[in-house]
């Protein structure tokens, strides 16, 4: 089928995804944007697992400060070189991640750095929840688990539901730059400041 500019146009934006890229998608899912959304996002997953194991040391540190200075954003995205560091598309990638942690407040880039102790904590939380429930073993078990993926799915910022579609994550945004930019893309760490917090000594 023939795939209009128009189209091509919607899914970039849709997607980030490059031209040939969403053309091809058009015309492997006979022009449904539904359907050649979920094909570059397979795509993209792909592409992003060939490159995960590529070294990324250039990068931004970016900076994104909210609310007339009443939040404050400094984070680390990582690439494999200055060409795709000093470009457009990565410097936007970054920035949404910055808008991300602003608007979102997660504790851990990924699941592996987010606290064993608050991780125990949850779990003996909805233990104790489904017990006064007087809910079986076997149910709370399940309980548990779906209870401690929530949890992730809040606090872990590459699991977090992106704040400008709620139906991709942070790391569906993050394997839509690798498959535009082709390079290993990374988030190697981030710092959020609020105004009013309070650290104990």
């Amino acid at each position: 089928m023939t795939v209009s500019a128009d189209q091509i146009k919607e899914l970039r934006e849709a997607t980030s995804a490059g031209f040939l890229d969403c053309r091809k998608a058009l015309e492997e899912s006979n022009g449904d944007m539904e359907k050649a959304i979920a094909y570059l996002r397979e795509k993209g997953l792909a592409k992003a697992a060939k490159r995960a194991g590529r070294e990324a040391s250039d990068g931004i540190v970016e900076l994104y400060s909210h609310g007339d200075g009443r939040v404050g954003v400094m984070v680390e995205v990582n690439c494999e070189t200055d060409f795709v560091a000093r470009s457009d598309a990565f410097r936007e990638l970054a920035h949404e991640i910055a808008l991300q942690i602003a608007a979102s407040s997660p504790l851990s880039v990924d699941e592996a750095s987010v606290p064993e102790g608050l991780l125990a904590e949850e779990r003996v939380i909805a233990e104790k929840q489904a017990k006064e429930e007087g809910k079986p073993e076997d149910v709370t078990k399940r309980i548990v688990e779906g209870r401690i993926t929530k949890y992730l799915d809040e606090v872990v910022l590459l699991r977090q539901a992106y704040i400008r579609d709620d139906a991709r994550s942070i790391q569906d945004l993050i394997n839509a730059g690798v498959a535009s930019l082709g390079e290993n893309i990374i988030v190697r760490r981030f710092e959020r400041w609020e105004l009013g917090e309070h650290v104990d000594e």
